[in-house]
């Protein structure tokens, strides 16, 4: 049996959503391996002087739990 944990991230960028969820995923793979897949929950923005000045994307990354047999 496989085990599959589910962790929630945040990721930023300065470019547009698709890169602040690239970046929570390339984030999470420093620490964790095995993962298998993305969900985006949220898309959010900070505004300054009428321009989007950074893109948010909270995310949930599904892992594969390393099991002893």
């Amino acid at each position: 049996m496989t085990v599959v944990k589910v962790i929630e991230v945040l990721g930023e960028s300065t470019e547009g959503w698709q890169e602040a969820v690239e970046n929570a995923v390339h984030e999470a793979t420093r620490t964790i391996h095995n993962i298998s897949g993305v969900e985006v929950l949220n898309l959010t923005a900070n505004v300054k002087e009428d321009q989007i000045v950074e893109y948010k994307a909270d995310v949930q990354i599904a892992f594969a739990v390393d099991g002893k047999d």
